[in-house]
């Protein structure tokens, strides 16, 4: 029998779609999962002719598979992913290599990669992005480790990922756990996104009374801009079409308002505080979905914290031109603040990250496509060092030529009593940024005051402290 080229642990839905993508691009395929039966069903239904080997045992699964060992693990996160490790590590020779595709908590990615090397191991952390369809037919793909460790699995990983204009969705990210702090972030992005289309959502439901079919067409049109066309905008309209088959109303309808999680956009958040980088936005839509549990007390609270608001009265499509534009100005920030989180982890981290294609292996696959995508890619690659993306030229003239529209909308969802969380976050965090002079002064006096932790002062250099004896 020929042996596999590659290896697959694990057949939940990412694991057999990836599977089938590797297969589907010429490498014959071993596949295992710890329930037999799951690899049965695998292996009769949806690798039947395909060139797949099924395994039933982790012996049986590495002697198959070609040397050296190129062996994705498809597991959820965190003590699973150490156990099929810890397993298979005696089966495995010099120069094998395990690659965790979930979403694992990058510092978890450093400390196997430390492990896995220290017994000659390989080991690479890769995000992927793009759920299910992307994993079948092209994902993003965030690989993170050595070098060459990335260039053995390159062959493979540029024929599986997302094909765009410039390239296949992939590159080498960085040393260690650049892959996974890179999806990471891309997570927390995605967290930022989707809080914003749905605040515009909400804008135009509960100000302007607009129904489902409206919405649609609003969306829809949305997507054919050049600024706010990408994956999310577009499966919004999808959503807002759809027809519940049990009621025959309109499915968004029924859903419950109680948003679920699975960690990264919070991971996101507490490697931000720790590197000391604003995310305001990103922090806002982790806010929101933590504030949406709260359904039962929400509906208690309805009814007795009666707002004072007035009704919306202005013109509906002035309004609506100006949801987009301050959605889009919103989204620059979010994006903003997911860039800049990056280059500060690059430095500390020494990653190494090159933002410019970080940005490029988002243009398929992944859940944040988007066709501005491509201004990001161009504006890292004008200015690899460049702070803030609200500082890139065609960035910078939009959201000045759009803040007016911002502004407008910002005061209409505060006269009719509709929260928007994540544009607020935005906006404060543009006219933060833009401030030559923040009231911190007053924060250091008070520390200073009572706790003697001292200050700066404007007309001394940098890096002076002075003290006050305030109740002198």
């Amino acid at each position: 029998m020929t042996k596999r080229t590659f290896g697959v642990i694990g057949l939940a839905v990412m694991g057999e779609n990836l599977a089938l993508n590797v297969e589907s691009r010429g490498f014959p395929i071993a596949v295992y999962n710890r329930t037999a039966s799951k690899t049965e069903q695998f292996m009769e239904t949806r690798a039947k002719g395909k060139d797949v080997k099924a395994a039933y045992s982790l012996e049986e699964f590495v002697k198959i598979l070609e040397r050296p060992r190129k062996i994705l693990v498809m597991v959820k996160a965190g003590k699973p992913v150490d156990a099929v490790i810890e397993q298979l590590k005696p089966l495995l020779e010099e120069g094998d290599m395990i690659i965790d595709g979930g979403n694992s908590l990058y510092e978890d990615t450093e400390r196997r990669t430390q492990d896995l090397e220290a017994v000659n191991l390989g080991f690479v952390g890769m995000g992927v992005s793009g759920g299910e369809e992307g994993a079948l037919h092209g994902p993003s793909l965030m690989p993170g480790g050595t070098a060459a460790a990335y260039q053995e699995l390159e062959p493979i990983l540029t024929k599986i990922a997302a094909q765009v204009d410039d390239g296949p969705c992939v590159t080498y990210i960085g040393r260690g756990g650049a892959g996974h702090y890179v999806k990471m972030v891309h997570n927390g992005i995605e967290y930022g996104d989707m809080e914003l289309i749905a605040e515009a959502y909400d804008l135009l439901k509960y100000c302007l009374g607009l129904n489902n079919q409206q919405l649609h067409e609003v969306f829809s049109q949305w997507n054919e801009t050049e600024e706010l066309n990408s994956f999310l905008i577009e499966i919004t309209a999808d959503i807002f079409k759809y027809i519940d088959q049990e009621t025959n109303e309109h499915l968004i309808d029924y859903i419950l308002d109680a948003a679920g999680q699975k960690g990264t956009g919070r991971w996101t958040v507490i490697s931000a505080l720790e590197l000391g980088v604003p995310i305001p936005t990103i922090f806002a839509a982790v806010n929101g979905r933590v504030m949406s549990a709260y359904k039962e007390e929400r509906v208690t609270a309805s009814k007795q914290l009666t707002p004072t608001t007035t009704d919306f009265t202005g013109d509906t499509q002035d309004f609506i031109n100006k949801v987009r534009d301050a959605l889009y100005c919103s989204k620059m920030c979010s994006y903003a603040q997911g860039m800049a989180l990056l280059g500060k982890a690059s430095d500390h981290y020494d990653y190494g990250l090159n933002l410019a294609e970080d940005a490029r292996i988002w243009k398929g696959g992944c859940i944040i496509r988007a066709g501005f995508l491509d201004k990001i890619k161009n504006a890292f690659n004008e200015n690899p060092k460049l702070p803030n993306l609200l500082l890139a030229p065609e960035f910078k003239q939009t959201i000045l030529d759009r803040q007016g529209a911002w502004r407008d909308v910002l005061v209409t969802a505060n006269q009719t009593g509709v929260a928007v969380p994540a544009f607020s976050a935005s906006l404060d965090y543009f006219d933060s940024y833009r401030r030559d002079r923040l009231p911190q002064n007053l924060t250091q006096a008070q520390r200073d005051y009572f706790g003697a932790h001292t200050y700066e002062r404007t007309d001394k250099p940098r890096g002076e402290f002075f003290h006050t004896e305030w109740m002198a």
